[in-house]
């Protein structure tokens, strides 16, 4: 699992209109022991209508992936779709832990508050609670910077402790190619 790629993009509404047609190009080349692994903000939007468009650009651009594949193919998936509820934000609640390590000035009892207690149900959309929080502490005072709070936070996550369980299906995700690739390099 050492030779990742990172493709990024402005936005859902740009993942979305380039992603059929980056997927057709990566079929005609990709290796079949090489993953893609698609992770997108659900927002404001149904989480079963959003993963079925991205099953169905995934599948007609020829992959098989981790959710349409039949129980004697599931290791031969190329592709998993994971929907992140509601924002990525939400998985730096799910540690509270880490922002505390992140923003030292912050309120040592965010985990435990009602509001963040489930991250993936923060009420009000998740970037602006953690700007109202970081703020409130004396960070990010002209509006949050997200990148540079991902680099923030991230160093300091344990991500078997996180509470959000899209990130927990996110982890699994990961844990699991990381098994089949150590099998596949001990065969």
């Amino acid at each position: 699992m050492s030779n990742l790629t990172f493709i990024l993009f402005k936005g859902k509404k740009d993942l979305l209109s380039k992603l059929p047609q980056r997927l057709k190009g990566y079929k005609a080349w990709i290796p079949d022991d090489h993953r893609i692994i698609i992770l997108i903000d659900r927002d404001n939007e149904d989480c079963q209508k959003l993963k079925l468009e991205l099953e169905n650009i995934a599948i007609n651009s020829g992959f098989v992936t981790k959710s349409s594949a039949t129980s004697e193919r599931k290791k031969k998936y190329q592709l998993i779709n994971r929907i992140v509820i509601e924002e990525l934000e939400a998985w730096f609640f799910g540690d509270g832990q880490a922002l505390v390590k992140a923003y030292p000035k912050l309120s040592k009892n965010i985990p435990e508050q009602a509001k963040y207690r489930n991250p993936d149900g923060i009420k009000g959309g998740t970037w602006e609670a953690l700007e109202k929080v970081l703020q409130k502490a004396g960070y990010h005072q002209g509006g949050l910077e997200k990148l540079k709070a991902a680099r923030d936070i991230a160093p300091y996550m344990d991500p078997r402790e996180n509470k959000s369980k899209s990130f927990q299906v996110f982890y699994s995700c990961l844990l699991e190619i990381k098994k089949i690739a150590e099998k596949s390099e001990s065969s």
